[in-house]
C-alpha cells in the first residue's frame, strides 16, 4: 500500500511539473547603432597638436548622454567591407584617436601617439556609434 501510494505521489508531482509553461518575455530593444563617414577634409584643428571632428547623432538624447552607453568604432574599410571595426580609444599607424559625446553629438579626436607633432592626414574612415539604452 505504502509503494502504491508513493508511486502515485511521485506521478502526480512528475506530471505538474512537465505540464508547467516556461515563458520568456523579450522587451522591445531601444539601442541604436548609426554608422557614418568622415572624410579626410572634415578633420579641422582642435590644437596644435590634436585635430577633431563632430558628428551629428540625434538619436544621442539626454537620457542616452546621463545614464546609457556610448560605444565608438573606426574602421578604415574603403568600401571593401571586410576590415574589421576597432574600438576607439584606440591607437592606428602611430595615431591615437578617442572621443567625447554629449546629447545630439560624438566628437572624435585624433592625435600623434607620440604626444607631440600635428597628426598625419587620414583616409577617409566609417565610424560606427552604438547607443545602448540603460536604467539609473
Amino acid at each position: 500500500m505504502k509503494k502504491l501510494l508513493s508511486i502515485l505521489c511521485v506521478s502526480v508531482i512528475l506530471l505538474t511539473a512537465a505540464s508547467c509553461k516556461k515563458e520568456t518575455v523579450i522587451g522591445p530593444s531601444n539601442n541604436f547603432t548609426v554608422v557614418k563617414t568622415v572624410n579626410a577634409s572634415d578633420w579641422s584643428d582642435f590644437d596644435a597638436n590634436t585635430l577633431s571632428v563632430d558628428l551629428n547623432v540625434p538619436q544621442l538624447d539626454n537620457d542616452y548622454n546621463e545614464s546609457g552607453a556610448v560605444l565608438v568604432y573606426i574602421s578604415y574599410d574603403n568600401n571593401t567591407h571586410d576590415a574589421p571595426w576597432e574600438q576607439i580609444p584606440e591607437t592606428f599607424d602611430g595615431e591615437a584617436f578617442s572621443f567625447t559625446h554629449n546629447p545630439g553629438h560624438v566628437t572624435l579626436y585624433k592625435q600623434r601617439s607620440s604626444g607631440s607633432g600635428a597628426p598625419n592626414d587620414t583616409d577617409r574612415i566609417f565610424v560606427k556609434i552604438v547607443l545602448i539604452d540603460s536604467q539609473q
